[in-house]
């Protein structure tokens, strides 16, 4: 049986472990997305990039709503994020909102560019949404 003890070091833990991940943020333009399988149940991970928003990430999949990873998400919310070795277990929220959407997809222009975000993001309808506290 735990104790409060152990929820109190577990919580800790967990702080310092968020602590480490948004560190290791400011240090890389992509991180690792693992999400699990909505048929498979397996561990699926692929290179994203993000946009940072106060406390929490902007993801934006490639192929909006038609992308493997968002029908995941989905299915699963649970996902895990690594950003130089540094992990995240959170929950992540499907954003339809065309406004909110948008939004979302101009911030990716700004930090990675125009041409190249509509060179990779071929249908833009939908983003996701991830707390990072």
């Amino acid at each position: 049986m735990a104790t409060l003890e152990h929820y109190g070091l577990e919580a800790m833990e967990n702080h310092m472990a968020n602590e480490e991940f948004i560190k290791a943020l400011s240090s890389t333009n992509e991180v690792e997305l693992t999400v699990s399988g909505r048929r498979s149940g397996r561990a699926i991970s692929m290179p994203v990039w993000f946009v940072r928003e106060d406390d929490g990430l902007d993801l934006v999949p490639v192929r909006g709503s038609d992308s493997d990873w968002y029908k995941n998400v989905q299915r699963v919310p649970t996902i895990r994020l690594t950003a130089r070795g540094a992990q995240l277990t959170t929950q992540a929220t499907p954003i339809t909102d065309p406004a909110k959407v948008a939004e979302i997809v101009d911030k990716f222009r700004a930090k990675y560019g125009a041409q190249e975000v509509a060179s990779h993001y071929s249908k833009q309808d939908v983003a996701m949404e991830v707390r990072l506290s």
